[in-house]
């Protein structure tokens, strides 16, 4: 494998870590993976940040350990420059569906891959 491939690889699996239930609970957790400049567009419109959005998460959707989970699909990503990684993928929680974007940064040789900016869009139900 590539050190590129290796890097998207690292990415990805941050992403996955943020639809988990345990990560999405805690702020601890939460705050490793997000950038501190962090910036969301969610799919209502809503423009997060990084505050806004630690403090929101454990209530959000996909939350709870046993409530409906975001159920990932076509996770793509791709090097856009050194310590740069663009993630797409689509999302399913219940009825509702959105494509998703990601831009995740590591900074410094022994950083970890945080997430800088996230955007995701509905998928109306009539598109298939």
């Amino acid at each position: 494998m590539s050190r590129e491939t290796d890097e998207v690889s690292e990415a990805i699996a941050g992403e996955l870590r943020l639809m988990d239930p345990s990560v999405r609970m805690s702020q601890s957790l939460a705050r490793q993976l997000l950038d501190p400049h962090f910036v969301e567009v969610g799919a209502s419109g809503r423009r997060w940040t990084y505050e806004e959005m630690l403090a929101e998460l454990p209530e959000m959707d996909g939350a709870a350990e046993d409530g409906p989970r975001y159920e990932p699909s076509e996770m793509i990503g791709v090097m856009v420059a050194p310590g740069l990684a663009h993630i797409t993928y689509e999302t399913r929680i219940g009825a509702d569906r959105a494509r998703r974007s990601s831009l995740w940064r590591k900074q410094g040789a022994t950083a970890e891959w945080q997430m800088y900016y996230h955007q995701a869009t509905p998928v109306p139900p009539e598109d298939v």
